[in-house]
């Protein structure tokens, strides 16, 4: 029989992760076990209770005020004793955390064969994303088994030297899990009720949905990004602007100094899973500086306005649902007004033809055929 363990840390890992998991467990001829890092604790668990997935082995190795340092070298020790204590066979990572490297890196050190999802991403601008660039390439040098979301991360992964029958094109498994929740919302009404009493936030006019919170925008940009928040909602009174504040200190603390009095901005706490995706589901607009929302819009296509200065998801501004505005005041400012007051601007981002790059939720199911193969 052959047996998998599956290693991941983060809140969007374990979004992007439950599917293939839960479809591993109606494998009769796998064995597979999960097991945590816990670099995000709450927001990690609250997708595990979501899913109804349970971790086989929990590191639990977030601490406050963790640095990479602490991250990496915890996760490693952390690792050695679960991976000398299962004997998997092969590894499944996912992405670009710093779980993802030590868990590739332990499979390596312990000569098992690893199956990178999420593979060739690239900005090849190695301290954009940061530490994310530096973790994918790394990854991608430790594993044996490449699923690559696109024809363009393939692409990347033949020029880093990947033989093709090692990489398998198989869409992102975030639409499998957003085709899924938005299923279970649409048929429970307890649920969207519960959703509702959760959130507490006026839905009675059209609202932006903000995320920001990458590691590289730290001091100036964040900075840019909540003066340019500020200004789009003193110009669009008839707008509401939810923003989920990332518990990091440093983007707490600059947010709230910045929009903590604006009337119409709501800064709220961190979101489980089922609320984000009904807040996606209803928002007119979305701006994010996250990976995994630019995956997630083009599939709700929901006009996104991406607020990094590169992205490794390429793909995605070509299907027009997306656009980069990095992390100037003034360009935030004005693609966002212009989506706001110009109906053919937004018609052309939210045309329901635009192409689906990541393709159409069946990423699980090609994942683990492929695995059946090996």
């Amino acid at each position: 029989m052959k047996k998998i363990l599956i290693i991941f840390g983060t809140r969007p890992e374990a979004i992007k992760m439950a599917p293939i998991i839960l479809a591993l467990k109606k494998e009769k001829n796998i064995s597979s076990k999960v097991c945590i890092t816990a670099q995000h604790r709450s927001m990690l668990d609250s997708v595990l209770e979501i899913f109804k997935i349970k971790a086989d082995f929990d590191l639990d190795i977030m601490k406050d005020s963790q640095d990479l340092f602490s991250i990496s070298t915890n996760a490693l020790l952390g690792l050695k004793s679960v991976i000398e204590s299962y004997k998997p066979n092969l590894i499944l990572v996912h992405g670009d955390t710093s779980t993802t490297f030590i868990g590739a890196l332990s499979g390596f050190y312990n000569k098992i064969a690893v199956a990178h999802i999420e593979a060739g991403l690239r900005t090849n601008d190695k301290y954009s994303p940061f530490p994310e660039e530096i973790n994918r390439q790394l990854t991608t040098k430790l594993s044996t088994y490449h699923f690559a979301p696109t024809q363009l991360a393939y692409e990347n992964l033949l020029k880093d030297g990947i033989s093709k029958k090692y990489i398998k094109i198989v869409g992102n498994s975030v639409i499998d899990s957003l085709k899924l929740m938005q299923e279970t919302i649409k048929k429970d009404k307890a649920i969207k009720k519960k959703i509702l009493s959760k959130l507490s936030l006026p839905m009675d006019k059209k609202f932006i949905l903000v995320t920001a919170h990458r590691r590289e925008s730290f001091g100036k940009d964040i900075k840019n990004i909540a003066l340019a928040l500020k200004a789009i909602a003193l110009k669009s009174s008839d707008i509401n602007i939810f923003y989920p504040l990332h518990l990091n200190p440093n983007i707490q603390k600059p947010m709230k100094a910045i929009l903590g009095e604006i009337e119409n901005i709501f800064l709220i706490s961190p979101l489980d899973y089922e609320c984000f995706v009904y807040l996606m589901s209803e928002s007119y607009l979305i701006l994010t500086d996250s990976g995994g929302i630019q995956e997630e819009a083009t599939a709700l296509f929901k006009p996104t306005l991406i607020m990094r200065n590169k992205t490794e998801r390429k793909e995605a501004l070509e299907c027009k649902t997306l656009k980069l505005v990095g992390t100037s005041k003034e360009k935030i400012v004005k693609e966002s007004l212009k989506l706001l007051n110009s109906k053919k601007a937004y018609q052309i981002m939210s045309n329901p033809k635009n192409p689906l790059p990541y393709g159409d939720g069946n990423t699980a199911k090609k994942i683990i055929n492929f695995i059946k193969k090996i």
